[in-house]
């Protein structure tokens, strides 16, 4: 794919790029079927911080949310552990009809950290009260996910366990105003110990820093209100360690190329850190306008390579930190603009009465 090097904004052609894949999340890419919410919260959040979530109408709006809560997992009454198993899924595909099996949910249909969160976040930035999700069964959820480490594994179907269902588990409780699924001491303990030498942060203790796993870890700590357990050595080198991954772009680890998607999750981390006024504006912007695609919309990983949901979403993300026209501000911590955060503090405000 040849893209013609413009280093100007067209926030239209990607408008329409992110509304075609949010019909494909929907009803079709059967290929990633078990992650279709998230590429529908790319599209989601992505039009949202392109100021244009007025595109798609009210019943558009409401037929998405619809879908978001058919993929809820609720507890069944006398199912055993099917409270350990409540959450989002990513699709409806098992999403089973009641089939006079009392334990079918528990058996079949599994919550998911990941789609949980983005779930959550969709419906937050469509404007939903989260009126119908069950907020005990989802927070019981993530407390049955959390290790004996501190980490989180994403689902009791199976899956690692490591800092990026961290960030997950802590952006659910903190959009459910409820912190009672995460032991945090053991939260912030495994964080710590994910510190690596060169003070960037690892997926683990004892393994490579990494960009998108640094991120996770700050944001975690911000979200929580925990970022000053850091010591002032600490903090001084993590801030160096993220600063020298600018190139042009945004690296994720030493000795790597600039990719678009770390436009966010270094320049957030930077931000929630407050030293993103530091890193070169004008080459990070250049880098990712390289990767736009000003035909056919969407950005991509590299220069002249396929564009798709995820590295358009961030490329925008990218430059809304850096307050680019015509985009909304991000919230750097829950990865959703501040728009959307305003109706969720709303919401936990509604809550307290």
């Amino acid at each position: 794919m040849i893209f013609l090097k413009n280093e100007e904004f067209y926030p239209s052609v990607h408008i329409n790029f992110l509304k075609r894949f949010l019909h494909h999340a929907s009803k079709s890419w059967s290929s990633h079927d078990s992650s279709r919410l998230t590429l529908a919260f790319f599209a989601i959040s992505g039009l949202d911080i392109l100021n244009a979530l007025d595109t798609l109408n009210e019943d558009e709006k409401s037929e998405i949310c619809d879908w978001i809560y058919k993929l809820q997992v609720v507890p069944v009454e006398g199912g055993d552990g099917s409270w350990d198993r409540c959450g989002f899924q990513g699709s409806t595909t098992f999403c089973l009809p009641d089939d006079g099996l009392e334990n079918h949910v528990s058996q079949y249909e599994c919550g998911h950290l990941a789609m949980t969160y983005t779930g959550l976040a969709c419906l937050v930035i469509l404007g939903d009260d989260l009126s119908r999700v069950n907020r005990k069964a989802v927070i019981h959820g993530v407390r049955s996910l959390q290790q004996a480490d501190g980490s989180f594994c994403a689902t009791l179907s199976g899956s690692e366990s490591d800092m990026r269902f961290v960030y997950c588990a802590a952006c659910i409780c903190y959009i459910l105003c409820d912190w009672s699924g995460i032991d945090s001491q053991k939260t912030l303990n495994y964080i710590l110990e994910s510190l690596s030498y060169d003070f960037g942060f690892s997926q683990r203790p004892e393994c490579e820093s990494h960009g998108g796993t640094t991120y996770c870890a700050v944001a975690t700590l911000a979200l929580m209100n925990q970022v000053e357990l850091l010591s002032k050595k600490q903090l001084d080198g993590l801030k160096r360690w993220l600063l020298f991954r600018q190139v042009s772009g945004f690296q994720g680890r030493p000795n790597k190329p600039p990719d678009t998607c770390y436009s966010f999750w270094i320049g957030a981390t930077l931000k929630l850190l407050g030293v993103f006024h530091l890193s070169d504006f004008k080459e990070n912007k250049k880098y990712i306008m390289s990767t736009q695609d000003t035909l056919s919309g969407g950005f991509s990983k590299w220069e002249d390579t396929t564009t798709d949901p995820l590295h358009t979403y961030f490329g925008l993300c990218g430059l809304s930190l850096m307050n680019e026209g015509g985009l909304l501000p991000v919230h750097p911590g829950l990865n959703i603009s501040q728009r959307a955060h305003k109706h969720l503090e709303n919401l936990h405000k509604m809550w307290e009465y």
